[in-house]
């Protein structure tokens, strides 16, 4: 222990000397409240400490005492369906230990330390075992199996396992390695800023399926891939987040609230645990970790929160699981580290964030991937980020927004103007990209359909061109336009507001399969095929764009995944037999 005196407070920051002995990024407990904080700079003995909790009342003098550890979190049974703030506390149990008002200081375990847990083994004794091998299994929820692995730098030979009850703090396994033993328990302690092992980064070839059309076809984002959802106050970020949370291809997801307002992380709170769960139909909790941290709460708690989201979710990346993790938003994050900068009086960059923002956006994003984890065995574990980021005002040409648009790959604009019109989810696909489009293509091919990407190019190609033959509209009318061109409007409409639009409450439409959303582009396109064959014969454009069989395409989305294929061969012989009617009526 390492014990120095305060000489300064700056807000969250505090100033201490005779830290000779502490380290970087140890963490400290500040003056007889214990308020938890960490070094972030060392000039000699004297330390710069960030501290987690409210500073009001803290004066030169008082006493520092370096824990001789990083921050890090405690990983184990228990951490599925917690609600932690941004340093892993479970605000419940603070709850119950300080009451409805937070009080600083408060010291509470992050995970449940008296509850027994069942554990099955999955290896014998005898048996030779390596570092991230699993050594047995807790049914930690319906929906997840926690899978207790051999902790990091470990490894030897079983000498004693056995099933039972026991606490996370109890021996599990016994390992022997040249004449020394090692015991193994359920919880293991990890420090945030260092990102887990693994033993090889795969390409990301893998489809994250989302069930979002907008997502899946246009804008996809991979398996272990990294994706940005910028836009502004009330756009639908969380909305996006919340259909993602709920019907992404994940098993674990990690939502992250990072200096969110109280009420928008409330109704987070609220509504996660009334999310029913596509996969089991139970509660979404069962296989969710939430990490609350509101605006009002210490600003510096913010820069750890999303280090403590991302360090839990490797952990569940390191069992094999596809993990998800939503972090709402990046923004405030980043502001909490301008205010930390500005505090040591560092040299600010643009707009007063610190130089080294991008740096630590990438930091972040790059322990995101599809990797192989360690262990014996070729386990395949996937850690996918979602980060939301609230640029003032929707202007991406801050820093935030530019610094984060260098390092992901997907980038969904939402667009205040769409979502005013009630346009779910409001991505802009004239702004929005994925740069894993290409490499998914063998993926789509033998996945979805052969023609996915050449149907997905078509729908593109109608959009852009519709943006072009607005601004003709806008500026001289729809009659300036010729019949094709009227026909590719009214095909582009149809795309908007037949496959993009998506309704997020009604419970057919909130998902749609890759096999269905093929089948919708086919309608379109085949409509838009045929129209224009007719057109080319001497058809009436009128009569076209007026034809019956437009409103079954429109309702195709509506349409149970069993009925899709019958209902789509239905829209093509009715398509048929307007076609020809429109035909004869024409030449009359």
């Amino acid at each position: 222990m390492t014990n120095g005196v305060i000489t300064k407070v700056a807000g969250p920051l505090v100033i201490a000397e005779g830290m000779r002995n502490a380290n970087m990024f140890d963490v400290v407990r500040v003056s007889s409240h214990r308020l938890i904080g960490e070094i972030i700079e060392m000039h000699g003995d004297r330390a710069s400490i960030q501290v987690y909790e409210e500073t009001s009342g803290l004066g030169p003098g008082e006493e520092v005492e370096s824990t001789g550890a990083p921050l890090s979190v405690e990983l184990g049974p228990g951490l599925i369906g917690a609600i932690y703030d941004g340093i892993q506390r479970p605000l419940n149990e603070i709850m119950r230990a300080a009451g409805n008002n937070l009080t600083r200081g408060v010291e509470v375990p992050s995970l449940d330390h008296k509850k027994k847990w069942h554990f099955v083994p999955k290896v014998k004794k005898g048996d030779k075992v390596v570092s991230g091998d699993i050594i047995g299994t807790v049914k930690e929820t319906n929906a997840v199996l926690h899978k207790i692995l051999v902790p990091n730098k470990v490894s030897g030979t079983v000498k004693d396992i056995k099933e039972g009850d026991f606490t996370i703090d109890d021996t599990v396994a016994v390992l022997e390695k040249d004449g020394k033993t090692e015991n193994v328990k359920m919880a293991v302690k990890w420090p945030v800023r260092v990102g887990r092992p693994y033993k090889k980064k795969l390409s990301p070839d893998i489809l994250l399926t989302t069930g979002q059309r907008t997502i899946d076809t246009l804008f996809p984002i991979a398996k272990g891939g990294v994706a940005a959802v910028p836009g502004p106050f009330g756009s639908g970020k969380t909305v996006v987040q919340h259909q993602l949370a709920k019907w992404a291809a994940a098993d674990i997801i990690v939502y992250i609230g990072c200096g969110e307002r109280g009420n928008e992380m409330t109704d987070v709170l609220n509504e996660f645990p009334e999310l029913k769960d596509p996969r089991t139909g139970n509660s979404l909790m069962e296989r969710t970790v939430l990490i609350a941290n509101t605006s009002d709460m210490p600003v510096a708690a913010r820069e750890a929160s999303i280090y403590t989201g991302i360090t839990i979710a490797e952990y569940f990346r390191d069992m094999g699981y596809t993990v998800a993790l939503m972090a709402d938003s990046t923004s405030r994050w980043a502001e909490a580290l301008r205010e930390m900068s500005g505090r040591l009086e560092e040299m600010p960059g643009e707009e007063g964030y610190p130089a080294y923002l991008g740096s630590r956006l990438a930091q972040f994003y790059e322990r995101a991937g599809r990797v192989i984890v360690n262990g014996s065995g070729d386990t395949e574990g996937a850690l996918s980020v979602i980060g939301a980021v609230s640029p003032p005002g929707g202007d991406i040409s801050e820093p935030v927004s530019q610094a984060t648009l260098r390092i992901v790959k997907v980038f969904w604009g939402l667009d205040a103007g769409l979502a005013y019109k009630r346009h779910f989810p409001a991505i802009n696909w004239l702004t929005s990209y994925s740069l894993y489009t290409d490499q998914l293509e063998a993926w789509y091919k033998q996945n979805a359909s052969e023609d996915f990407m050449e149907l997905r190019g078509r729908l593109m190609s109608l959009l852009q061109d519709e943006a072009e033959l607005q601004e003709i509209v806008n500026l001289v009318g729809m009659d300036a336009l010729s019949s094709p061109d009227r026909l590719k409007l009214e095909t582009a409409r149809a795309i908007r507001e037949d496959y993009l639009h998506q309704n997020a409450f009604d419970p057919v439409d909130t998902y749609t399969s890759l096999k269905k959303q093929v089948l919708m582009m086919r309608a379109i396109l085949l409509c838009y095929d045929k129209s224009l064959e007719a057109l080319e014969k001497g058809a009436n454009i009128d009569m076209l764009v007026s034809m019956l069989v437009r409103e079954r395409i429109g309702r195709l989305k509506y349409e149970e995944e069993q009925n899709v294929e019958q209902e789509f061969d239905s829209i093509s012989a009715i398509l048929e037999q307007e076609i020809k009617d429109v035909l004869e009526r024409s030449e009359d």
